[in-house]
Order: structure tokens, then C-alpha cells, then sequence
């Protein structure tokens, strides 16, 4: 949909825009097929898109009824065959390792009896069953959690975001700039790790310890450590981007080996 959606501009700026539909995972690989072996910049705006969130059909939010579906790629295993499939433990281990739902037992056997009675098919339906689970009442909707672990599961998120910097890593050029913006904390972790890592050696943690032989190579550099918070003027302007955080690095002139990733 967004590389349809996206034809016009590429027409109109003809050799400026190219769209490629593919995997973070991908970049390096799809970068080099239409002639990129190197890149001076990789952004990556993560997460679910607007576009997405205000699609029903498209199954991301509850606050319009749709088919419960949450495939970013429309392919694959779906959201609803998650929830009638999985086994009551493993889906509170989904909902609480990617929503970070503290209530996440009581939402899986919630879950689990109401499906019993018929198949969760619906955004709506599943909202409701989350939201008498955990209860309670404020500013974030009590079902928000649960449907961000299932979109996150459904799509690999965490993981192709995890081969998506590694690609990043391989693809840009020295100096080459990396920009990723995340959308909550699970993303934002991994980021800020993945950083951290390569713009340095690993601390010792005591002036004992006999020094490390990490010989990691150091891919990066950091111009600020921390992130970028959207200011008052961006979130009143965009509300949905109150929640975002903007990472940025720089490449250094450290060459992989060919073929192979930094661990």
C-alpha cells in the first residue's frame, strides 16, 4: 500500500525517489540491487504507521472495529491466529515480554476463556476482553499494551529491528549517518544497546578486573548520548509523536570483515 501509494511522488521526482518494498533485514541486499553498494544515510522510522492505525481493515487499532489482523506485510500468520492458537502461558509470556503488561497472566486467561465461547475474530471483541481483565481506568487504554506485544509478535518486530541496525551497520559509507526513531520503550532499549555497543569497549565494572580482550570494532560514533524528545510545539502539531525518541550516530571508518557481522 505505501509503495502505491508512493508512485506518484516517485514519478514526480523522477531518479530522486526510488521505493523498494522489503525487511529492514533486507537493506544491504535490496540497497546493492539497485545500485547502492553504500549509503550516506539510513533512517528507519519504526513501528506501526499512521496509515496503518487508521486503516480498520488493517486490524492495528480498537478504536474502530476490524478483522483482527495486524500484518504489516498483509501475509503470514495473523494476530486472531494467534490468539486462538497459542497455549494460555505462551500467550501471556507474548503479551508481557512485548507490551510489558504487568497483568499479562490475567489477560492470557481472559483471552482463553472467551475464545472457548467462540473465535476472537474482531479488534473490538478483544479489546473488551482485555480491558475487563485489567481494569482500571486513565490516559492510556487498558487494551494498548496487549495490542502493541501482539503487533510486535505478529511481525518480528524486535528482531528484524535487531538485523535491521546490523544491516545499517554493513550499508553505510564512512561518516555515513544513522537515524532511527522508536515509539516506546522496548524499541528505544535495543537501540540505545546496539549503540552503545558499537561506539566503544564494554565498560570493566572494576579497576580488579583484569582488561578485556573485546576486541569489538568501533562502527560508531555518538554526537550526544541519549535521545531527542519531540518538543511541545511537534507534540501539539502530531500527538502521536509524544511518545517518540530519535537516536542518531555516526559511522566510523572501521570496515567489517566481508561477509560478516559485528556479534
Amino acid at each position: 500500500d505505501a509503495v502505491a501509494a508512493g508512485a506518484a511522488l516517485a514519478a514526480r521526482y523522477h531518479g530522486r525517489l526510488t521505493l523498494i518494498q522489503g525487511r529492514f533485514s533486507q537493506m544491504a541486499e535490496l540497497a546493492a540491487e539497485a545500485g547502492a553498494e553504500r549509503v550516506r544515510g539510513v533512517a528507519l522510522d519504526l513501528g506501526v504507521s499512521s496509515m496503518q492505525l487508521d486503516q480498520p481493515a488493517r486490524g492495528f487499532s480498537f478504536t474502530a472495529d476490524g478483522p483482527l489482523d495486524m500484518r504489516m506485510s498483509q501475509s503470514g500468520e495473523s494476530a486472531a491466529d494467534v490468539v486462538n492458537s497459542r497455549a494460555q502461558d505462551d500467550l501471556a509470556d507474548i503479551i508481557y515480554q512485548f507490551g510489558d503488561e504487568r497483568r499479562s497472566r490475567a489477560v492470557a486467561r481472559a483471552i482463553v476463556r472467551a475464545r472457548e465461547e467462540a473465535a476472537i475474530e474482531r479488534t473490538v471483541r478483544l479489546a473488551e476482553i482485555v480491558a475487563k481483565a485489567v481494569g482500571g481506568s486513565g490516559r492510556i487504554h487498558p487494551a494498548t499494551r496487549t495490542f502493541q506485544a501482539l503487533r510486535i509478535y505478529v511481525n518480528g518486530e524486535i528482531d528484524e529491528l535487531r538485523l535491521g541496525l546490523r544491516a545499517a551497520e554493513r550499508l553505510l559509507a564512512p561518516q555515513g549517518w544513522l537515524a532511527v526513531v522508536s515509539f516506546h520503550s522496548l524499541e528505544d532499549r535495543e537501540v540505545k544497546q546496539f549503540l552503545s555497543e558499537r561506539a566503544g569497549p564494554r565498560p570493566q565494572g572494576s579497576r580488579h578486573r583484569p582488561p578485556s580482550d573485546d576486541n569489538r570494532p568501533v562502527t560508531f560514533q555518538l554526537p550526544r548520548r541519549g535521545a531527542t524528545k519531540p518538543g511541545a510545539d511537534e507534540i501539539a502539531a502530531n500527538p502521536r509523536a509524544r511518545s517518540a525518541r530519535l537516536r542518531v550516530a555516526q559511522r566510523t571508518d572501521v570496515a567489517l570483515p566481508r561477509g560478516e557481522v559485528a556479534a
